[in-house]
C-alpha cells in the first residue's frame, strides 16, 4: 500500500466503473465486492461517482448510496468520491456526505456547466473547501472546456483549496511547471495512457480506469514506472497500452466495463444516453483484452 493517512490519494486509486443489472439498477453488493477484489488485488483505494462511475445519470439516493457501499467494503480512508455537479452548493454538500460517510478526501472537477474564468473557479473551490475535507482537483478540459493550467492550479493550492490534481489534459509537460510553482502540490497521473511519462515527471498516484479489469498488472506498471525499474515498466506499457488509451477515448466506460466482462468480472451494460460500442469497437477492445489475458495480465 503507498497511500499516507495524511495524504490518502496517492497510489492508485480505481475510479470504478458501476456494475447494473440487465435492467439498469446499480448492483450494490456486486459494486461492494468490486471494491473489496481491488484493493484485494493490490490497488490503494477507490474514485466512486466519477465519470467512469455514471455519476451524471445516477439519482441523488444512488449516487450517496454508492458512497456509503464503498466505505462499507474497505474503509472511509480509502475512498474518493467525485463531488463534480453543476452548482457549486451542490458540489459542498456531496463533499459533506462524502465527509459524514467517512471519507478521507474528495476529487472535484472546476464548474462545468459554462466555460467559467478564473474567478469563478477558485469561488468554486472556495466553497467546496468549507466542507472540511481535502480535495483533490480534476482537470479534464477536454470534458469540461475549463482548463486548469499550472498557474491556476498552483493559485488554488496557495490558498488551500486543494492538495492534489488529477491531471487529464494529456500535456506531460505541464508535470515539470507544476512542480516548479506548486511543490507540495501532488500530482496525480489522470489518464491512464499517459502513466509511464507522468510517473517519471514525478507524479505521486494514479486515478486509474482499467485497473477495473487488469488491477494486479496495472498496480505492477504503476509501481515499476515511479520506482525507475523502467525495464519492467516498459514491457508492461506497452503491452497494455492498446488497453490503456481507450481510457481517453468517448467510449471509455464501454471499453472498460466490456473489458471487464471478458475477464470474468461483472462490467454489464450502461446507462443512456450512452449507447453499446459499435461492433468494430468492441472488436478491437476485445482482442486487445484477450492479447493480455493471454500474456497472463489478468
Amino acid at each position: 500500500m503507498t497511500t499516507t493517512p495524511n495524504r490518502p490519494w496517492r497510489g492508485v486509486l480505481v475510479a470504478t466503473a458501476l456494475p447494473l443489472t440487465d435492467e439498469l439498477a446499480v448492483d450494490y453488493d456486486k459494486f461492494a465486492e468490486h471494491c473489496a477484489w481491488l484493493v484485494d488485488n493490490g490497488c490503494d483505494g477507490v474514485v466512486p461517482n466519477g465519470s467512469l462511475g455514471e455519476y451524471q445519470v445516477l439519482t441523488p439516493e444512488e449516487r450517496a448510496k454508492v458512497v456509503e457501499t464503498a466505505v462499507a467494503a474497505i474503509g472511509g480512508a480509502r475512498v474518493m468520491p467525485g463531488v463534480a455537479a453543476y452548482g457549486s452548493a451542490e458540489s459542498r454538500r456531496w463533499a459533506e456526505q462524502a465527509r459524514d460517510a467517512g471519507c478521507a478526501s474528495v476529487m472535484l472537477l472546476p464548474p462545468n456547466a459554462y466555460r467559467a474564468d478564473e474567478r469563478s473557479v477558485l469561488a468554486h473551490y472556495a466553497e467546496v473547501a468549507k466542507a472540511g475535507v481535502p480535495i483533490v482537483a480534476y482537470n479534464n478540459p477536454i470534458d469540461t472546456k475549463v482548463d486548469l493550467v499550472p498557474e491556476l492550479l498552483a493559485k488554488l493550492h496557495g490558498e488551500g483549496y486543494i492538495h492534489a490534481v488529477k491531471e487529464f489534459s494529456g500535456d506531460v509537460r505541464r508535470a515539470y511547471q507544476l512542480a516548479e510553482l506548486a511543490p507540495e502540490l501532488d500530482l496525480l497521473i489522470g489518464a491512464d495512457d499517459v502513466l509511464l511519462e507522468l510517473a517519471l515527471a514525478g507524479a505521486k498516484g494514479w486515478v486509474a480506469g482499467y485497473p477495473n479489469a487488469l488491477p494486479a498488472a496495472s498496480v505492477e506498471l504503476y509501481h515499476a514506472a515511479v520506482g525507475g525499474d523502467l525495464a519492467t515498466a516498459k514491457k508492461l506499457y506497452e503491452q497494455l497500452h492498446p488497453l490503456l488509451r481507450w481510457d481517453s477515448k468517448v467510449e471509455f466506460v464501454q471499453a472498460i466495463k466490456l473489458s471487464m466482462d471478458i475477464v470474468g468480472r461483472h462490467g454489464g451494460p450502461v446507462r443512456p444516453p450512452r449507447v453499446p460500442l459499435l461492433p468494430e469497437q468492441e472488436a478491437a477492445v476485445r482482442a486487445a483484452t484477450e492479447k493480455a489475458v493471454a500474456a497472463g495480465l489478468a
